[in-house]
């Protein structure tokens, strides 16, 4: 996943003379790492790609955070003092219990008290002048001269967090000139929340400065400073998935200095701005950013502290991930990140030690990793006598293959179009799918939710018994031959439609747009194919896809889904009704509709993870593998490599903040930089050689005309 840009010698490895990481700074605790995609959002309100949640993560920090190795994953204290528990009441304020009837309940409140003696990290914004004024908030032109970059300011200042700062990030969501891709999530959650996002709206085309004004004076009625470190958030309803946003960085505290000091007329110009330095409170700050080149984090001075954890998971004690516990964090001093864009470099690089992790691209994955017998990837035997580890996970996230439930043909609520999604579900083999275009990295779902996600069972109890059955210990697909019956009584007795006598041909929409897909989409032909099917693949871009599933003219497709938060209601909601993708605009791509899948959806949303919500799941995912509007496809499994000298290397798919956990033995690194790229002295030698030969002659012939002279 990760790696480092260095330079190398085309063909011959890394010479001594050309480290790029000299001894001094091998020594130093520096982490190597890289980013695919040029970062352009650093702001918490903005939306943002994988690689910049990779840095928003190391450098704010919103109430919350998940537990670096306990599963299913758990939410524990970051900046809040305490994972804050809801209460509720009714219209007339008066309390409720826990177990309120959801109708009753007219709304929730979390309060939440923060961590005294948290301080942003160093920054021009919080300066102040002799006088006490900020001393950076009234810039004039001439202030501007000679500034380029944020470290050109020579003051810097800090302050104490406060719930103020939590307050004003919450109502920087509801601005629109943020862009904030939840804005309308929190419209329907956050009391008054879509009165502010109307009430700013006026003001898209006022001045940076003269919005930030306003926004400071604005009022959120759903959100209240208590004191300064108590926060308390007032929600419409019941919405227990709630606690999940406290974890991401949309909640993150956001000083109003910081928005006054970047809305200043000169600074934008400039690229100083708040995506290109963001100001925040977490283990590390933004020092270095360019974007085209590489980005630096170092160590945040006055970060409050924090201690590795002390618990995890049974089998943790003997894999030594809990060697230190109770340590403070972080280790690593500095992280240095690089723009990589090609894979094969980076892999080159990380083999020769100049990064300290990586991911297994498909062009080096049979170079990195064999399946053994037993199904179970290992690494090769080249990779284990580097030291290097192979770690793996399930990815929160589902590939499922839809079926549009409002086609005539393959979708409705009807026997005849449900025995025929079973019986197509049956013959698509996605084992096979998995071992020829992933490399092996997925596991066959058996229904919506993941491993790690509540809700999820193992074993022979969590296998959709419609496609699978459980032999010797493990779930084997059901034959091609009970395919063919469920055909038979669907009325398409080897693909032929009983009543016009004509092959079935059912249209499949395929985001393909150039040679490499090819491969897939025959397969996939062939697969329907086995049931005397006709596929018709309709290719297009992915906007055009997009346009089709949000008509409706679509049969069958594949589309995917990640989690937002650890829930099971973050995936059903998938199926929910009301979420149809034709009708409401909704994520329910499929337009899967089923009242009691709705009723049971409904109840299950609003219950805590406990024996009674486990039971309305199970019930959930028995009705939708009986309809069948997804044959299931496959979670995708993570693969990451990291070398022998960097420790506390441990999937946490739902966290992003793991830097701060990170060790390394600097030491280990260089020498094993040194062992593994000799300087190669051979083509300086044939250089000289060659300069050798040219020289000679030229030589010979001035002697000789020397002595000829003489005589």
């Amino acid at each position: 996943m990760f790696g480092l840009l260095v330079l190398a010698l085309s063909g011959c490895g890394e010479s001594a003379w050309n480290d790029p990481y000299p001894a001094a700074d091998a020594e130093a605790n520096v982490y190597y790492s890289s980013f695919a995609e040029r970062p352009k959002h650093l702001d918490p309100a903005r939306s943002y790609s994988s690689d910049e949640y990779a840095f928003l993560a190391q450098i704010y920090e919103p109430p919350l955070q998940y537990h670096f190795l306990l599963r299913p994953y758990r939410l524990v204290p970051l900046s809040a003092a305490e994972v804050p528990e809801p209460r509720y009441f009714d219209a007339a304020g008066h309390p409720l219990p826990e177990d309120a009837p959801v109708a009753a309940i007219d709304h929730s409140d979390y309060l939440i008290r923060i961590q005294p003696g948290i301080r942003f990290q160093p920054h021009p914004a919080f300066a102040r002048a002799d006088d006490g004024s900020y001393r950076y908030h009234a810039l004039s032109p001439g202030d501007l001269k000679g500034i380029n970059r944020l470290a050109d300011f020579e003051a810097t200042g800090t302050r104490e967090l406060t719930a103020e700062d939590f307050a004003h990030q919450i109502k920087r969501l509801a601005a629109p000139w943020s862009h904030s891709p939840i804005a309308g999530l929190m419209r329907e959650h956050i009391r008054g929340f879509s009165e502010l996002a109307d009430q700013l709206a006026g003001l898209e085309s006022a001045g940076a400065l003269e919005r930030v004004a306003a926004l400071r004076q604005a009022s959120l009625s759903g959100v209240e400073v208590l004191d300064s470190q108590t926060l308390r958030i007032r929600l419409e309803g019941k919405y227990p998935q709630f606690q999940y946003w406290l974890a991401m960085p949309f909640f993150a505290p956001m000083p109003w200095e910081a928005d006054v000091f970047y809305a200043q007329p000169g600074l934008a110009e400039r690229n100083i701005t708040l995506d290109w330095y963001p100001v925040g409170t977490g283990p590390y700050m933004l020092s270095e950013n360019d974007p085209n080149r590489r980005m630096v984090l170092e160590r945040n001075p006055n970060f409050h502290g924090e201690t590795y954890p002390s618990e995890g998971m049974p089998e943790d004690r003997d894999s030594g991930i809990l060697n230190d516990a109770g340590r403070p964090i972080p280790f690593i001093d500095r992280a240095i990140y690089s723009l990589e864009k090609e894979d094969i470099p980076r892999w080159t690089k990380f083999l020769q030690g100049y990064y300290d992790a990586s991911g297994i691209s498909s062009d080096a994955f049979d170079q990195a990793v064999q399946i053994d017998a037993s199904g179970e990837p290992i690494l090769t035997e080249v990779m284990r006598e580097r030291g290097i580890s192979l770690l793996t996970s399930v990815e929160p996230s589902i590939f499922y293959m839809g079926f549009n439930m409002l086609d005539p043909v393959i979708g409705g609520d009807s026997e005849r179009a449900r025995l025929l999604r079973r019986a197509i579900s049956i013959a698509v083999d996605f084992e096979e799918f998995i071992a020829i275009f992933a490399n092996g990295r997925g596991l066959v779902a058996q229904s919506p939710l993941p491993p790690g996600i509540f809700g999820h069972r193992e074993g022979e109890a969590g296998i959709n018994p419609f496609v699978y059955e459980w032999r010797n210990g493990r779930p084997v697909r059901r034959s091609l031959d009970e395919a063919q019956v469920l055909m038979e009584q669907a009325g398409y007795p080897n693909g032929v439609d009983r009543e016009t006598g004509r092959t079935l041909s059912l249209n499949y929409e395929a985001v393909a747009t150039g040679p490499d897909d090819r491969a897939r989409l025959n397969w996939m032909r062939k697969q329907f194919a086995k049931l005397g099917i006709e596929l018709v693949i309709r290719s297009t871009d992915y906007n055009r896809f997009q346009e089709k599933i949000r008509n409706g003219t679509g049969q069958v497709f594949m589309w995917g889904w990640n989690a937002d938060y650890p829930d099971p209601e973050n995936f059903l909601f998938l199926l929910y009704g009301p979420n149809g993708k034709v009708e409401h605009q909704g994520e329910n791509a499929s337009n899967y509709a089923n009242t009691e899948f709705d009723r049971l959806f409904d109840a299950m949303k609003y219950i805590e993870d406990g024996p009674e919500r486990q039971a309305l799941i199970d019930q959930l995912v028995e009705i939708a593998r009986r309809d069948a509007p997804w044959i299931w496809g496959f979670h995708p499994k993570s693969f990451s490599l990291h070398h022998r000298w960097l420790l506390n290397a441990h999937p946490n798919q739902m966290a992003n903040n793991t830097l701060k956990y990170r060790r390394l033995d600097p030491e280990q690194r260089q020498a094993a930089r040194r062992d593994w790229n000799p300087p190669i002295l051979w083509p300086l030698w044939a250089a000289g050689g060659v300069l050798v030969l040219l020289v000679l002659p030229a030589w010979w012939m001035v002697r000789r005309r020397e002595r000829s002279t003489a005589l």
